[in-house]
C-alpha cells in the first residue's frame, strides 16, 4: 500500500485565525500576536495535499511564495507602521512557512521556524530557570545531550537521563519540580520508541504545567502527530526530511498553545535567530516533496532492513515485526521512517563496512534523498564520551544507516559488495547469503 494510500483521508484541523493586532513588537512590548504564522481557516485538505497546495497574497499571483530578501521594509508614516519593519521580527517569506508548517501539523497552532534543529531546542529550552528539573531520554541526538549537559552544569538544571521506553521509569523521576520532558520516538540512534501519550499523562499529572517536548526529526509531520498524542511542544531540524535535499540549515517549532507560541517567539525574536529568507523559501520548496520522497524512502528503507535481517544482523528498524516496539511503534505512527541500525559484533568489522561503500555516503545527519552511512559513536554521537555509552548499553560497533531513494537494487549491491569485502558475509553460488563471525573477519 502506498503513503498515499494509507494517509487518504487523515485532515488536518485548521486554527481559526486569531484576532490580534499585526503590528512587529518594540522594545518592551509583548511579543506580536501569532497572526503571521496562523493559518487562516479554509477547507482543509489530505496531508500529502497539504504538502504541495499553498495560498499567499502576491499581489502578481505567482505560483511560488516570492522570495523577500530585504532586512528592513519602508512604512507609510510614523502613525501607520506595517505588518513588517525587520526581517529579525517577520518577514513575509518566513510567515508564509510557517502558516505551512502549522497546517500539515495536526494539533498545531503556530509554527516558528530558526537557523537549525538546536537552535529550536535552545529556543524552547530558555523557557526553564534555575531549579527546573528536566526529564531526558537516555538515548538522543549528541547535540541534544550536549545541551542538555550543558543546561546541567551552567544553568542551574537538574537533568535525569532515564530510560523513556519504560513509563515507569519516567513516573519515579516526574514531580512538581518538573518543567520539562524531552522525547524522540524513534530515538536516534538505537531506534527506541517512546509511548509519548502515556509519558505526556505521567509528566501533567505530576506537574500540570510542565513542558513536553517532542522532537519529530526521524518521523516528520508526515509520519507522526505527537502534539495529538498530549505534547504541547514538537520541533524539528528542516535540515533533513522537511527539506531533504541537505542544501540548508533549519530548525521547526510547533506549538498547540498560543501563550507558548508567545513565550517562544519572544525569545526568537530578541535573539534574532529566526530563519532567514532565502532558507525559508528552499524549506517550503523541499517541503513540497515531503510526500513523494519519504514514501519511497520509506520502501527503499524495509527492503535493505530486510535483507540486512535475513543474513543474520541485529537490525533496529520500526517496519520490523521482531522490533520489540513494533504494536506501540504503528499505534502512535503511520510509518517506520527511513533510518535504521546495525549490529555486527566488532567495531573494526563495522568501519572497513561503512569505508567500504561507495554509493551510501559516509555523512553525519539524515533524512537526505542521497543515502548515508555512518558509525554514530565516532560521529554524531561522539560528543557523548565512551563511559556514558556504555552505561547507556550503546553498542561500539552500531552502523547507521539513512535510506535515500536511490534504486533499490543499487543500494543492496553496493552494501552487500561492502559487507563482504569487509569479510561480514559471504554469499555462496545459488545467491544466498552466510554471514560470518566477527570472529572470523
Amino acid at each position: 500500500m502506498s503513503l498515499a494510500d494509507q494517509l487518504s483521508g487523515l485532515a488536518l484541523e485548521s486554527a481559526a485565525q486569531p484576532q490580534f493586532s499585526n503590528q512587529v513588537a518594540r522594545d518592551g512590548d509583548e511579543p506580536p500576536s501569532p497572526t503571521p504564522s496562523s493559518p487562516r481557516q479554509r477547507k482543509t485538505y489530505s496531508i500529502d495535499t497539504e504538502l504541495v497546495f499553498t495560498e499567499h497574497n502576491d499581489q502578481f499571483k505567482s505560483s511560488s511564495m516570492p522570495l523577500y530578501q530585504t532586512a528592513t521594509f519602508k512604512q507609510d508614516s510614523l502613525s501607520n507602521m506595517g505588518e513588517y519593519d525587520y526581517t529579525r521580527s517577520g518577514n513575509p517569506t518566513r510567515s508564509h512557512l510557517e502558516r505551512h508548517l502549522t497546517r500539515i501539523t495536526p494539533g498545531a497552532v503556530r509554527s516558528l521556524v530558526v537557523s537549525s534543529g538546536m537552535t529550536a531546542l535552545d529556543v524552547i529550552t530558555r523557557l526553564l530557570k534555575p531549579g527546573d528539573e528536566v526529564i531526558a531520554g537516555d538515548d538522543l541526538y549528541g547535540g541534544t545531550n550536549r545541551l542538555v549537559k550543558y543546561l546541567a552544569t551552567s544553568g542551574g538544571i537538574t537533568a535525569h537521563h532515564v530510560d523513556t521506553t519504560n513509563v515507569e521509569a519516567v513516573r519515579a523521576v516526574a514531580s512538581p519540580k518538573t518543567a520539562m520532558i524531552l522525547l524522540e520516538s524513534p530515538t536516534n540512534p538505537l531506534i527506541k520508541i517512546a509511548d509519548i501519550a502515556a509519558l505526556a499523562k505521567v509528566v501533567h499529572d505530576a506537574a500540570p504545567d510542565a513542558l513536553v517536548v517532542v522532537d519529530n526529526t526521524m518521523l516528520s509531520p508526515l509520519l507522526m502527530s505527537p502534539l495529538e498524542l498530549g505534547a504541547d511542544i514538537v520541533y524539528e531540524s528542516g535540515t533533513k526530511y522537511l527539506s531533504g535535499h541537505h542544501d540548508l540549515m533549519a530548525g521547526a517549532i510547533m506549538v498547540r498553545d498560543h501563550k507558548v507560541g508567545d513565550r517562544l517567539f519572544f525569545v526568537v525574536n530578541a535573539s534574532g535567530c529566526g530563519l532567514a529568507p532565502f532558507e525559508c523559501w528552499l524549506l517550503e520548496r523541499g517541503l513540497k516533496t515531503l510526500g513523494i520522497r519519504m514514501e519511497k524512502q520509506q520502501r527503499n528503507a524495509q527492503f535493505i532492513a530486510d535483507f540486512l535481517e535475513s543474513a543474520g544482523f541485529k537490525v533496529r528498524y520500526p517496519g520490523l515485526r521482531s522490533h520489540p516496539q513494533y504494536d506501540l511503534h504503528w499505534q502512535q505512527s503511520r510509518g517506520a521512517g527511513a533510518v535504521l541500525s546495525l549490529e555486527t559484533g566488532d567495531v573494526e568489522l563495522s568501519e572497513r563496512i561503512v569505508e567500504g561503500t561507495h554509493i551510501w555516503g559516509i555523512s553525519v545527519s539524515f533524512g537526505c534523498v542521497n543515502s548515508l552511512i555512518s558509525m554514530p559513536c565516532k560521529m554524531s554521537h561522539a560528543s557523548i564520551d565512551a563511559k556514558t555509552r556504555k552505561e547507556r548499553d550503546f553498542p561500539e560497533d552500531l552502523i547507521r544507516l539513512c535510506v535515500g531513494i536511490e534504486n533499490p537494487d543499487d543500494l543492496l549491491d553496493d552494501l552487500k559488495t561492502a559487507l563482504i569485502k569487509a569479510g561480514a558475509v559471504k554469499i555462496n553460488v545459488d545467491g544466498s547469503v552466510i554471514r560470518l563471525p566477527p570472529a572470523t573477519a
